[in-house]
């Protein structure tokens, strides 16, 4: 599908130069000198590697649509992750690459989706956010609390991050598994 090139929006999927590349970051710029054009950070889908380019109005862009199927994480053997299709019940195992960093908030039984163009997978996407247990936290200095200021803690998957002075260990909390960041106590 063709669209404007400077309607290109953060998380779009282009094709650009023979390859397929997300959109990161796009910055509108508007020089004293020239037209207008819209500056985008891409990220290759397949090796990761990422390139800024810039998109005018009067440009035209493939935009690809991909195909977002719901898989069950099984198990993990070596580097390998095995997924099934919870509609088919087929297997699948792609490379822990396919999903990148946030890789170690991956849980038995939990539900991602997969993203497939022209039926070969292209990446994995986890839930926004994961509950975890935190297994170690520094204590509590005193007259520190009066800021907003965080300790570090250590997550029952390994994942070190920060997390407020109220939090100790055993605790149960949901962290952000884009950025592995901190957002609340767990309800359960």
């Amino acid at each position: 599908m063709k669209i404007n090139g400077n309607a290109i929006r953060p998380g779009n999927i282009i094709e650009h130069k023979g390859r397929l590349m997300r959109a990161m970051k796009t910055q509108h710029t508007q020089p004293g000198k020239g037209g207008a054009y819209l500056q985008v950070e891409l990220k290759d889908i397949r090796d990761g590697t990422k390139m800024n380019e810039r998109f005018r109005a009067s440009e035209d862009v493939d935009r690809v649509r991909l195909d977002q199927i719901e898989y069950q994480f099984l198990f993990r053997e070596d580097d390998m992750l095995t997924f099934m299709n919870n509609e088919t019940y087929e297997q699948i195992s792609l490379h822990e690459d396919m999903v990148g960093e946030p890789v170690i908030f991956l849980q038995d039984g939990m539900t991602v989706s997969i993203e497939l163009y022209e039926e070969e997978p292209i990446s994995v996407v986890l839930p926004d956010t994961v509950i975890c247990e935190v297994v170690e936290a520094d204590a509590v200095v005193k007259g520190q609390t009066a800021s907003s200021s965080y300790k570090p803690g250590v997550l029952d998957n390994g994942a070190r991050i920060l997390v407020p002075p109220h939090i100790a260990a055993g605790t149960r909390i949901v962290v952000n598994t884009a950025d592995g960041s901190y957002v609340e106590r767990a309800k359960d």
